[in-house]
This record gives C-alpha cells, sequence and structure tokens, in this order.
C-alpha cells in the first residue's frame, strides 16, 4: 500500500510545490469512499472507476443534493474503414489496445472493421501483437508489463476463455506470459479474437486489460449502429481518408471523445468525460474547471434611482 505522507511529499517536491494540507492522500476501502460522500464538510465528489460504483455514489450524493462528477469505465469502438491508412490504423489499434496492458478506461477494445480490408487488418495485428515485448514495466526493453493484480489477472483469463466458449475465433495470445521473466508473473500475451458478434460477452463488457474484439461491418450506417449498440459512451476512433465521412460520423457516435486517424492522444486543455454508463461531469481544460464552481450571479444599481412600480402617480 502506498504511504499517503510519501505520496504528498513526492508532489510537494517535484510537480506542484503545494501548501500543506492541500492534497490529502487517504487510503481505505469502501467504507472511505462512503465517508466521503457523506460528510457535510465535502462538497463535491469526483470520482474515476466502475460504472457499479458510480451508480453507488451518484445515489448517496443525491440524498444530500450533492454534485457529482463521475469518469466511469469504457468499451471504445475504433472503426477502420476500407478507405483509411492500413499501416497507421493497424499502429493505432495496438495503441489503443495493448498500451498500459488494456488498462485504461479508453481502451479501443472493440475494433470495428470494414469487410473489404478485414482479413487484412486481421493479419497485420495478428503478427504485430505477437512481436510485443511483455517485461518488468521498470526496463526499458519492455512494452507491456502486468495485470494491476491477482484478482484482475484472474477475471481477464476468465474472459478470455468466455470468449473461446461463445464462439469468437483467437488469432493471438490468449494465454498467461511464459518463459524468462515471466513464468509466476501476471503477464497475459496481447489476445486478439476475430469473428466477434455485438452480443457477446467479449463484446459488450469492460475487460480491461489486454484483449481486442474485431468485429466486422459493411457500411458507414452499420458501423456507427454497431459503435453505438454497447451501455458505454466514453471514447470512440474512427479511420478514414474521407474528411466528409468523418464530420458525418462524429455527432452520431454517442462517446464523449472521438478521435480521427489517431488514438489516445490527450491535452490538458481538452475536456474529458463520457455518456451514458461511461459517467458525466468534464475533467481538463475550462469545462472541467466549471465542474469544481458554483456561478454566482450579482447586480448592483449604482445609479441610485429610486425605481418603484408600485408608487402612486398623480
Amino acid at each position: 500500500m502506498l504511504d499517503p505522507r510519501a505520496v504528498f511529499e513526492q508532489l510537494h517536491a517535484y510537480q506542484f510545490n503545494l501548501p500543506e494540507g492541500v492534497v490529502n492522500v487517504v487510503t481505505g476501502g469502501g467504507n472511505a469512499g462512503s465517508a466521503m460522500v457523506e460528510h457535510p464538510g465535502i462538497s463535491k465528489i469526483s470520482f474515476t472507476g466502475s460504472a457499479g460504483v458510480g451508480r453507488k455514489i451518484a445515489a448517496k450524493a443525491g440524498e444530500n443534493l450533492k454534485p457529482v462528477s463521475l469518469e466511469l469505465g469504457g468499451k471504445s469502438p475504433n472503426i477502420i474503414f476500407d478507405d483509411a491508412n492500413l499501416e497507421a490504423a493497424t499502429a493505432g489499434a495496438l495503441a489503443g489496445i495493448f498500451a498500459a496492458t488494456g488498462q485504461t478506461c479508453v481502451a479501443g477494445s472493440r475494433l470495428l472493421v470494414q469487410r473489404g480490408v478485414y482479413d487484412e487488418i486481421v493479419s497485420r495485428l495478428a503478427q504485430r501483437a505477437g512481436q510485443i515485448r511483455l517485461g518488468n514495466p521498470l526496463d526499458e526493453a519492455s512494452e507491456m508489463g502486468t495485470a494491476a493484480n491477482r484478482p484482475q489477472f484472474d477475471r481477464i483469463m476468465e474472459s478470455i476463455e468466455g470468449a473461446k466458449n461463445d464462439g469468437a475465433r483467437l488469432v493471438a495470445g490468449g494465454t498467461p506470459g511464459s518463459g524468462k521473466g515471466l513464468d509466476g508473473g501476471l503477464f497475459i500475451q496481447p489476445t486478439i479474437f476475430s469473428d466477434v458478434t455485438n452480443e457477446m460477452h467479449v463484446a459488450q463488457n469492460e475487460i480491461f486489460g489486454p484483449v481486442l474484439s474485431i468485429l466486422p461491418f459493411d457500411t458507414e450506417e452499420e458501423a456507427l449502429q454497431i459503435a453505438n449498440d454497447i451501455p458505454y459512451g466514453l471514447a470512440s476512433g474512427l479511420w478514414t481518408s474521407d474528411i466528409s465521412r468523418a464530420m458525418r460520423a462524429i455527432p452520431q457516435l454517442k462517446t464523449g471523445v472521438v478521435w480521427v486517424n489517431t488514438y489516445r492522444v490527450v491535452a490538458a486543455q481538452a475536456p474529458f468525460g463520457g455518456m451514458k454508463e461511461s459517467g458525466y461531469g468534464r475533467e481538463r481544460g475550462e469545462q472541467g474547471l466549471l465542474e469544481f464552481s458554483t456561478i454566482k450571479n450579482v447586480m448592483i444599481d449604482y445609479s441610485g434611482e429610486i425605481k418603484d412600480p408600485f408608487s402612486i402617480k398623480n
């Protein structure tokens, strides 16, 4: 467990130079979070985590009319059209799911590929995934690390077995990492399933691990329908050389973030947040600051005139 004092000292020394007491790290389980939500001295809650916990926080905060911002889970669609730069799209798909071992809320874990380039993209990704180097994250030669902990490792492996049982075709990975420095660790090979249908568990549920589902589509309309047919709405990506198509798709994608011909690019000034079960409210940028602000309307009359609408007029 992290030492809260050590965390604060590191922040103070290396990043923000904050006065004592501005940042307070409180560790604990659900009881700590519940106490914060209920405490009358805390006027705003910002939560990052699962949709299940987010619902509980929103319900409890609602009892006290306490405002909440929720940044919850995701199952983000990354869409490749047949006119895309396939080399760039392949790199973007890999980075979208396997960076941080897939343990990011915006992970592009659902890859939608137009049927004309479907087989080529599957082949490219399977070949590239097999070349990703697993290892200690402190080793600069490593490209992908471990699952966060043993329970998460077990959940990821269960999801992989479930996808196999549902009929998805395993084209890469699917097993724990093995070999020098990997045996006995929480390493999972970069895993890719093709021939996934949108009703499968692997396509609908956030795994939070290095597992990619590839789904085929034929038309732009079908791609958008599949992309939106999910409880989550955090992020999405699309790859195309047709800017008109991109501009048509952006307002139709029910996500708080849309990337075009890139993925997982962030900027401090750009607002970030989701829709549907991915939560509400925004982080970062001016909009993120407004989430922690209460706008006050002040009107002052400097004229000195008496304005009595009920005065008796002769």
